[in-house]
């Protein structure tokens, strides 16, 4: 990674994010290990993120700005630095993700990811094996901010049953993220189904997609293949992708039969028992 000499602000968010931090520190006449001290972390670590060899979090931007009197600049910075961290071809989607006025998706594998904890969130990501694990966890936890807005997304996600039953990190890890779902019964802005097994063929038996509404720009469908992602505002594809859509919500469980089967599955798949295998 970069040296702090020869570190370009130029070159990416996180390349000017510990850039600016090296200067605002150097500013207030402060050694690493004294800024270190006082936002509770080591100087080693700030060394780290001034040099881009750390990503930094949400939680360390907010103790840098109050310790430096920075007036949110760090803070603001964050969400660009983390969104950087997600593969270059997701980038755009994200970027879309977060204006939608309404997603809408189905997902044949997992839980989606503004829905996932992130216990759930490190061991998908960690099958594919990446270079900074905790860089894009930390970028897919972000995403989830735009959940947490005054006035978010209206957002629908219909869930393959399978989803429920395929132990993604374990038992413990799999029970909380069914409890995580269970958290946007009765939401305002969130509705989870679950297409159950019983429904047998379906309308999207190819796999996941998302649809993405927005108050001024055309519709938009996303969908992945094993390597990278696909965006497209053809308007066959629209429309098709909405009937698609319409099929899956008529197929799936209500909202409260869903409710009640993600919780049954939870308590009888990931109930409160020993791991297979482990010693008494």
């Amino acid at each position: 990674m970069a040296n702090v000499q020869s570190l370009d602000p130029s070159a990416s968010p996180l390349d000017y994010y510990g850039w600016e931090l090296r200067r605002q520190r150097e500013a207030h006449g402060l050694k690493q290990s004294q800024l270190g001290d006082i936002i509770y972390c080591t100087g080693s670590l700030i060394g780290q993120i001034e040099t881009t060899k750390k990503v930094p979090t949400r939680d360390f931007s907010e103790r840098v700005d109050a310790a430096l009197g920075t007036d949110g600049v760090f803070s603001r910075l964050i969400g660009l630095v983390l969104r950087s961290q997600l593969p270059n071809w997701f980038q755009p989607y994200a970027e879309m993700e977060a204006k939608a006025a309404y997603i809408s998706t189905y997902q044949a594998q997992l839980v989606y990811g503004l829905l996932q904890t992130e216990e759930y969130a490190r061991a998908v990501l960690a099958t594919g094996m990446p270079d900074d694990l905790e860089g894009l966890l930390a970028a897919r936890m972000e995403r989830q901010r735009i959940l947490e807005r005054e006035q978010p997304p209206l957002a629908w996600a219909i869930l393959d049953e399978a989803v429920l039953h395929r132990p993604i990190g374990g038992r413990e890890v799999m029970r909380r993220q069914l409890a995580r779902l269970l958290e946007f019964t009765g939401h305002r802005w969130m509705r989870v189904q679950v297409l159950p097994y019983s429904a047998g063929e379906h309308a999207s038996l190819a796999g996941s997609f998302n649809a993405l509404r927005f108050d001024d720009d055309p519709d938009i469908v996303y969908t992945e293949d094993l390597i990278s992602g696909h965006m497209t505002a053809n308007p066959e594809t629209i429309r098709e992708a909405a009937r698609r859509y319409a099929h899956l919500q008529a197929a799936a469980l209500s909202i409260e039969d869903s409710a009640a089967l993600i919780a049954r599955v939870m308590e009888e798949r990931y109930g409160d028992r020993p791991e297979q295998g482990a010693v008494a």
